[in-house]
């Protein structure tokens, strides 16, 4: 596959900085040896840089950086839009709001194609707020809602040239919702999964339920990877821990049987703050699990010492 490394040093969606040093992060863990040695074509495109800032204001107050993440949603959907017409774009974060553009570009890529596109949400949070729900004003916590077609996101930030049905959007992991949030969501077809849901049934019945809706549509599959994700105790590196999340083999696992599936086109990596990390330890998991998205087996894990 032609895997397209696209730079999202994106920080002003959240409020703690530090997630602008990811993609370099990234790149210093090896994700570039890492996918060639799986006989991957690797072509790196470098840092995107937002469009120019334009005078944007909402009534809630608590809406910060407005302005600049409509510059990145722009420039990051315009390349996502662009760069999947020949091969597998994988998104360098940054903060989550980087997924608002990358969502909707590859969103328009499958419109163009005729396909349905499917999102996979791997992330603690369900980042459903819109820019009147959101109280703490930090827009890393709008993404799904804004690329679903919720209310309230026009004039503010650009116009979807197509949207991601709610049914389509399968949220695992789930374990820190804002009531608001959950209200907007009960109004939806977004299935959530949460750490319970993983607890009782298992995250491969979970997921192979999706992945079969998937296939079963012909759907293009975009998936996006919080750190927060994971279970603070294996990736430490990210501004909002909570515990209780994903382990280091069910995180495998799930890039595992998405390579399997085959159905995967493209790839957010995101939140991963490298001034919070360990010796590069979330830098070189992250890697690691996108090498098991590619291709990498069980059996082929490198011995790791931290």
């Amino acid at each position: 596959m032609h895997c397209k490394l696209i730079g999202v040093p994106l920080q002003d969606g959240a409020s703690q900085l530090g997630c602008e040093m990811g993609p370099s992060a990234l790149r210093t863990a090896g994700i570039v040896g890492a996918l060639t040695e799986l006989g991957h074509r690797v072509s790196d495109l470098g840092n995107l840089v937002p469009r120019p800032l334009e005078t944007v204001a909402h009534p809630n107050p608590a809406v910060r950086n407005l302005a600049v993440i409509r510059g990145w949603i722009e420039a990051i959907a315009e390349t996502a839009y662009r760069e999947s017409t020949d091969g597998m774009p994988i998104f360098l974060g940054g903060d989550h709001a980087l997924s608002a553009g990358s969502v909707s570009g590859i969103a328009r890529r499958a419109a163009a194609e005729g396909r349905p596109l499917f999102v996979l949400w791997l992330d603690a949070h369900t980042d459903f707020h819109t820019l009147d729900s959101t109280q703490s004003g930090n827009l890393h916590g709008v993404p799904v809602a804004y690329f679903t077609g919720q209310p309230d996101f026009s004039p503010y930030l650009p116009d979807l040239a197509a949207v991601v049905p709610a049914a389509h959007v399968c949220m695992l992991g789930i374990r820190s919702v804002d009531p608001a949030e959950r209200a907007a969501l009960a109004r939806t077809d977004v299935t959530v999964h949460d750490m319970r849901a993983i607890d009782e049934h298992g995250v491969a019945a979970l997921l192979r339920g999706f992945l079969e809706e998937v296939r079963a549509a012909n759907g293009l599959l975009h998936v996006s990877l919080d750190v927060d994700f994971l279970d603070p105790a294996v990736g430490p590196a990210v501004g909002t821990t909570v515990p209780g999340g994903a382990t280091f083999r069910e995180a495998h696992l799930v890039m595992e049987m998405l390579h399997d599936s085959g159905l995967v086109t493209s790839l957010d990596l995101v939140e991963l703050n490298p001034f919070l990390d360990e010796r590069g330890r979330t830098a070189i998991l992250l890697v690691d699990l996108t090498a098991s998205l590619m291709g990498r087996k069980v059996m082929d894990r490198p011995t790791r010492s931290y």
